[in-house]
């Protein structure tokens, strides 16, 4: 079973109630005539849904001469503006790797690559970006997320996405998925297809992100990939280093494949070893993928192209996306229009805003690493009292065990060294007794600047108001017994 954050239980009650269930029970095939129960977020006159519950209705039928068995219904999804939003006002993946140079204090982003995460700040808006901006944001990724394992960088992806999304209310980036997609997901797994996402997106960002809204399991996600090596592993080969009880995995700065184009079609044949027999996706980094799909078949095959034509729910371009239907038509695809074929997008209670706050979140420069640091202060003591309830809930975050390895990984990663006590705090409010576990965190040979970051990432994860410092004088020693 797999863990599922708070955003994303919220996005799933969200998508239980909007679709009542979907109408259907997943062991059973759901066919033509069940399709107003099944696809209650669809307009019913919509012609791509029409073609598609025709086309599982005669591949489905034993007795039809378009019969495909279950081991051959492979159906192939690309991620970012397929199942999810795209652009508002980036790809995620792109806001998720800004928020990594510019908001995150655990990183420290040297000159360079600095200047790459203030690129991406300033041209989202308007999409501005260089040429060959799809290598040159996948090997910046490979670097900024380098040296993390795979649960630090889930744990990041986790609190980007309970984010509240911008240029939208009442919805967190968690829950930026098109509605009416999941009830395609689920009819097709319903009637027995394998569904499977392949993304221009990292991995394991995909993985994070579907997490609690697509029952799609790790392995059935495909993207753009870099290496990963054992912690201790360093410059030995894989072929002759041994895994150790002392190992976990990391990411590295090396990427291994962007997941785009002819690289999809690469992908699926290694990794899935059979033809899709269909394919859904929204760009040109898709066709690829849907020609793979379509040509050469010997079953039925069918692909799907989303165009984003809905300028009143969501951030839609009418001119460009009608440009995009003729092409995609006269390329033999079926084409999905988001404002005529969807009673909703992301729900009735998400409101477009016109608003962007993008710049003025990622407004303030980072010190790069290759600037002088600040010196270490000398004779003090910094003392953070770290509380565990969350601020709004006054109940624990995490429990005992898992608050103390949460803080220790934030500590380490910012400090050379610690010291971490147990306490309990206890108060009365409103007539109210509340008890609660707290951590005190004492530091030395630092500066004032550090122990802010450090005290940052704490309140964040840890869901406070702040955190009590004390910067106390002192006078150590290490005192090594009596000289001889």
């Amino acid at each position: 079973m797999k863990k599922m954050n708070a955003a994303i239980a919220v996005l799933v009650a969200m998508t239980l109630a909007l679709t009542g269930m979907m109408g259907f029970a997943l062991a059973e095939d759901v066919h033509a005539g069940a399709d107003t129960e099944v696809f209650t977020l669809w307009n019913t006159d919509a012609p791509a849904l029409k073609t598609l519950v025709e086309y599982v209705e005669a591949v489905t039928d034993e007795s039809s001469s378009d019969y495909i068995p279950p081991v051959d219904r492979i159906a192939a999804f690309d991620m970012d503006g397929t199942l999810c939003a795209e652009l508002n006002p980036t790809y995620l993946e792109y806001y998720l790797l800004a928020r990594r140079i510019l908001a995150d204090p655990s990183y420290h982003p040297d000159t360079e690559m600095l200047e790459f995460g203030r690129m991406l700040r300033d041209h989202s808006l308007d999409r501005s970006y260089p040429d060959g901006m799809d290598l040159l944001h996948a090997n910046h990724a490979a670097k900024a997320y380098a040296g993390m394992t795979l649960n630090e960088f889930a744990d990041f992806v986790t609190r980007q996405l309970v984010r509240e999304a911008d240029g939208f209310e009442n919805m967190t980036y968690a829950e930026t998925f098109y509605q009416p997609m999941i009830e395609v997901v689920e009819y097709l797994q319903a009637n027995g297809f394998k569904c499977y996402i392949v993304s221009g997106s990292d991995r394991f960002i995909c993985r994070t992100y579907v997490e609690g809204v697509l029952d799609i399991p790790y392995e059935n996600i495909i993207g753009m990939d870099v290496q990963l090596e054992a912690t201790n592993q360093g410059d030995t080969d894989g072929l002759r280093y041994v895994y150790t009880n002392n190992d976990t995995l990391v990411r590295t700065d090396k990427l291994v494949i962007k997941n785009l184009k002819t690289n999809k079609v690469l992908l699926i044949a290694r990794e899935i070893g059979r033809q899709p027999v269909l394919s859904f996706g929204n760009s040109g980094g898709d066709t690829s993928m849907h020609n793979y799909t379509i040509f050469h078949n010997k079953y039925k095959s069918a692909a799907f192209m989303l165009v984003a034509d809905d300028e009143v729910r969501d951030y839609g371009n009418v001119g460009k996306a009608q440009e995009l239907k003729a092409k995609w038509e006269a390329s033999g695809y079926h084409v999905i229009s988001m404002a005529n074929d969807w009673k909703t997008i992301y729900g009735e209670d998400v409101v477009k805003t016109n608003e962007f706050h993008w710049l003025d979140d990622l407004a303030e420069d980072i010190v790069p690493i290759d600037a002088p640091a600040p010196a270490a202060e000398a004779n003090v003591q910094y003392v953070m009292y770290l509380g565990t309830n969350g601020k709004d809930t006054n109940k624990p975050v995490f429990t005992q065990a898992e608050a103390m390895d949460k803080a220790k990984e934030i500590l380490i990663r910012h400090f050379g060294g610690y010291t971490i006590q147990e306490a309990d705090g206890g108060w009365i409010s409103d007539g109210i007794e509340y008890q609660e576990y707290t951590l005190v965190i004492y530091l030395s040979d630092t500066t004032e600047e550090a122990v802010h970051a450090a005290a940052d990432e704490l309140i964040e994860v840890f869901d406070q108001n702040s955190v009590l410092i004390q910067k106390n004088p002192t006078q150590t020693e290490f005192y090594s017994g009596p000289k001889a």
